[in-house]
């Protein structure tokens, strides 16, 4: 196996047919992302069911991660659609205007997010646009916010609203969210995003809406939050407890920060999210040169390439594979990127390990595996799984070792698709550990990930077929099982 971080492509109007997403799968797709702030509950069904389909032509399992919109926190519609704003220039937001249909000019624009006036003060900084339009608050008067321009521009429809430094009530969960949480477990996605949650509440409400909407499937999602409020950063420990995931959501959350802390925050984040034994996420304008051109900049291989070192699950590609002109380039070059820069880490589990100390057994049995593959010539590492949770401990590591997650379970065998360095195959369900290590050797000899007298480590649960009870690891030899 090559490349250990995985690649979430967003699709859209320019990768939403079923050729498409075979090319895109085999260039190295592992997790398909449906942005639920575009279309309708039909299209998404509709786009879920070609992702299995163009999964299973390629042979392989892919996730799918549902990402919900938010509250929508954005201005209303403009008269001729956009403005040009001018520094110095007064402008009104108003909350209670396009009740009778007004729609926007040159003074004033109404407002999506009604409750904005009761959250600002005298003196606030708003921005527009993810931040290329900035607005000093002079005061506020009933429904409407007074501003003063302070870097102008264009400003067309529907545009986001940002407060500086964060601020703003609007609930993490909106009504259309729960309805689209039930949408997405009537197709049984993998993983879930929550935009803008501000609490481990936010999560933990949302994950008790998708278990409930999942339970006729027995489908119960893994919970990705997307860091994007300011709020967020100081109650990031307790959000990551509550939550399978996070993703570094590097546009809504450097309109608030400001751009300079995002880098950083970005390796805070990631360092955070393995050491909390959770997933981790880079997004936001990864590859944006390649919506419009056929390669990117050496800035955006860079960016890639960092988030790579950092230490982060996935890279995600959004606008450059759902509108853009290169979906299957985009993909193409990012996984080139993911490995070239794998190649240059070093792994130093020995330091991982010093001053652990180990609460569970299947814990204990990850690093004893990792630890052995460090230290011996393994060529793979099998953890033989129910619910993935071994082969996530194992992910949370640096290693030269591919790991894979053998499991009778589809729904882990898609949500092992974004764990870092984890491959996850098809197993049938056996009490008999023999014979189900001989099927592994089969698997993996078939697919050329091993040959006769590699060596692997193996870890696996006795008895067999209960979930969370890896208690046993074996050394074996290809050939001699």
């Amino acid at each position: 196996m090559s490349r250990g971080t995985k690649i979430v492509a967003t699709i859209g109007p320019a990768s939403s047919d079923l050729a498409t997403l075979v090319r895109m799968i085999s260039a190295g797709v592992d997790v398909v992302r449906l942005n639920f702030s575009h279309g309708k509950a039909q299209d998404h069904i509709e786009r879920a069911r070609l992702i299995r389909q163009a999964a299973a032509e390629c042979g392989r399992e892919v996730a799918i991660m549902a990402d919900m919109q938010g509250p929508k926190i954005r201005i209303g519609k403009f008269e001729n659609g956009k403005i040009e704003l001018a520094k110095g220039d007064s402008f009104i937001l108003d909350a209670a205007w396009g009740a009778n249909g007004e729609l926007g000019n040159q003074e004033r624009v109404g407002l999506d997010y009604k409750a904005l006036p009761r959250d600002v003060k005298a003196d606030d900084i708003l921005l527009l646009n993810d931040g290329l339009i900035v607005l000093t608050v002079d005061k506020i008067r009933e429904n409407e916010i007074f501003t003063t321009v302070k870097i102008g521009g264009e400003l067309s429809n529907n545009k986001g609203i940002n407060r500086q430094g964060g601020g703003l009530t609007a609930p993490a969960l909106t009504a259309k969210d729960m309805e689209d949480i039930k949408t997405a477990m009537s197709f049984q996605a993998d993983y879930l995003a929550i935009s803008f949650p501000k609490s481990a509440t936010d999560m933990e409400m949302a994950r008790q809406l998708a278990n409930i909407a999942g339970e006729p499937w027995g489908h119960k999602p893994m919970m990705i939050a997307k860091i994007e409020r300011a709020e967020a950063i100081p109650v990031l420990q307790e959000i990551l407890n509550a939550s399978d995931g996070i993703m570094v959501a590097r546009g809504d959350l450097a309109v608030e920060v400001g751009n300079a802390a995002v880098p950083a925050l970005q390796k805070r984040m990631i360092k955070m999210a393995r050491a909390s034994n959770k997933l981790a996420i880079t997004a936001t304008q990864m590859m944006e040169s390649m919506i419009v051109n056929a390669v990117p900049t050496r800035a955006e291989v860079s960016d890639v390439a960092n988030a790579v070192l950092d230490g982060t699950d996935a890279v995600m590609a959004s606008a450059e594979t759902a509108s853009g002109k290169y979906p299957v380039e985009t993909v193409e070059m990012m996984a080139a990127i993911c490995s070239a820069a794998e190649q240059s880490e070093r792994s130093e589990l020995d330091a991982d390990f010093m001053n652990v100390q180990f609460t569970r057994i299947d814990q204990s049995i990850a690093y004893a595996a990792l630890f052995t593959a460090h230290h011996l010539p393994v060529k793979a590492i099998v953890a033989l799984t129910e619910s993935g949770s071994t082969a996530l401990w194992m992910s949370r590591h640096n290693i030269d070792t591919p790991i894979f997650a053998l499991t009778p379970s589809v729904a882990t065998q898609r949500k092992v698709a974004l764990f870092r360095n984890v491959r996850g195959y098809n197993l049938a369900q056996s009490n008999d550990s023999e014979a189900v290590l001989r099927e592994v050797e089969t698997v993996l000899t078939e697919r050329g990930m091993v040959q006769k007298g590699d060596m692997m480590v193996v870890t696996w649960g006795e008895p067999m077929g209960q979930v969370g009870g890896t208690n046993a690891m074996k050394i074996v030899k290809v050939g001699q099982i």
